[in-house]
């Protein structure tokens, strides 16, 4: 029987939903933040429908587990966690980093095997970026790293020091082919990044078709987890700032 997936993703200010069925897939992205709570359900129900698929056929539910929003990944999570339950079918939890490095290949055609990966890039707000390394191999993504936080001024370093020549050897060393993601528009006045670097920065978001992409791969690896197992994962457990890290946030920032 084909498989047959619903996936969602409310991890930043869009929302994006997807259904899949064998290699047919119905789409549809929209506002998110606050508004996703409200129109969520629906669109999902609206989706279904246009699929012929009743919620207990699903082989699994794909969610945006994070990072991302805090509010928006309770979203997601609640939302896929009530439809488990009631269905019966088992959730299949994606990195929204993961899922922004897979938009990014098929959207842009991205090729990574000069070095074999790449470097997603989500903003974090409050001034910081998630990021994590994930290396394109044998057709599947796979992590060179630990999801983190990290400052824009902390990414043209980092490309810098991983493309310098290692000690006693005639070659570069494995560094990121691409950066990937939503924050070269939002913080690009505080990474600096050289034009070797500009010209392999990448828009890409967590797309909910992204997600039904890799779901194939890890529902097989056994990654699904039952409703009650269905956690966000935050990476920053720190949501608000102080008067004073405000202030200090919005100070010019030298160069």
């Amino acid at each position: 029987m084909s498989m047959k997936f619903l996936a969602l993703d409310t991890s930043t200010d869009s929302m994006s939903v997807a259904v899949s069925v064998a290699d047919r897939v119905w789409a549809f992205t929209g506002a998110g933040g606050a508004k996703s709570s409200g129109t969520l359900i629906a669109v999902i129900q609206d989706l279904l429908a246009q699929a012929q698929v009743r919620l207990s056929e699903l082989t699994a539910i794909v969610w945006g587990q994070g990072p991302g929003s805090f509010t928006g990944l309770r979203t997601a999570c609640s939302v896929a966690q009530g439809m488990g339950f009631g269905a019966g079918v088992p959730l299949l939890p994606v990195s929204t980093l993961w899922a922004v490095a897979e938009d990014a290949r098929s959207t842009h055609q991205l090729s990574p095997a000069s070095h074999g990966h790449v470097l997603a890039l989500l903003d974090a707000r409050m001034g910081e970026l998630y990021a994590v390394e994930l290396c394109w191999t044998q057709g599947r993504w796979s992590a060179l790293g630990s999801e983190r936080l990290m400052a824009p001024e902390q990414v043209a370093p980092y490309w810098a020091e991983m493309h310098m020549p290692k000690p006693g050897a005639g070659m570069l060393s494995p560094a990121p082919a691409h950066l990937v993601g939503n924050a070269f528009v939002t913080h690009s006045d505080r990474m600096y990044l050289p034009d070797s670097a500009l010209s392999h920065c990448f828009t890409a978001v967590p797309s909910a078709t992204a997600m039904l992409r890799l779901a194939p791969v890890l529902w097989a690896e056994g990654l699904a987890v039952t409703a009650d197992q269905a956690l966000p994962r935050y990476v920053r457990d720190k949501v608000a700032q102080t008067t004073a890290e405000r202030m200090v946030q919005l100070a010019p920032q030298p160069r």
